[in-house]
């Protein structure tokens, strides 16, 4: 049997996932979570071979879990299958990235491939990744640019980032130049859009 982790903060579909696995004659849930901050300590706890994880979660996000989980066999499920997640998945050792729409017979095929150290891409967004290119952002930029995205001031950033207001300007000033916007409100957008914050 193939012992799966599921995560995801949407009730309804978690459990809907868990049955549709169940009926599966090898594969089992072991384990279900529904924040990012629980998959930590639920691995711990039942040590899946296969983890599956969506992106937004509250406590912690799909992808900044994959990357507290090195060497886990892990499949990205999400809705918000953008350029940019994925190429965050893969450099985290994620193994697999599909769809919430994929049918329950991709994702029971995703999770075998995963488990026998294969690997699973979503062909369109794979194709999809590679037209988008690599993410122009420095690790700096990025992180001004998602706190602005969350409303904060150029203060607030500068306090949380631990920098000067100065830099912060610059900061955001170099992402809006990178992502070609007019303003910090369309690099924002441009930025979400290709999953880059």
């Amino acid at each position: 049997m193939i012992r799966v982790l599921l995560a995801d903060d949407q009730h309804l579909i978690r459990e809907a996932l868990a049955m549709m696995l169940e009926f599966e004659e090898d594969l089992t849930v072991v384990a279900q979570c529904g924040r990012g901050d629980e998959v930590l300590t639920a691995v711990d706890a039942h040590d899946p071979d296969v983890i599956v994880l969506d992106i937004e979660m509250p406590g912690l996000d799909g992808l900044s879990v994959a990357e507290r989980l090195p060497g886990r066999a892990m499949l990205i499920l999400s809705t918000f299958a953008r350029p940019g997640h994925l190429r965050r998945a893969i450099a985290a050792g994620v193994r697999g990235f599909i769809p919430k729409d994929s049918s329950s017979a991709e994702l029971a095929d995703a999770i075998r491939r995963i488990h026998a150290g294969g690997r699973y891409l979503d062909p369109e967004l794979a194709a999809s990744a590679m037209m988008a290119g690599e993410n122009p952002l420095t690790d700096r930029e990025r992180d001004a640019l998602a706190l602005a995205a969350a409303g904060a001031s150029v203060a607030e950033i500068a306090g949380r980032l631990h920098l000067s207001e100065g830099t912060v300007r610059n900061y955001l000033s170099n992402a809006i130049t990178k992502l070609g916007a007019a303003n910090r409100i369309t690099a924002i957008r441009h930025a979400q859009r290709m999953g880059w914050i």
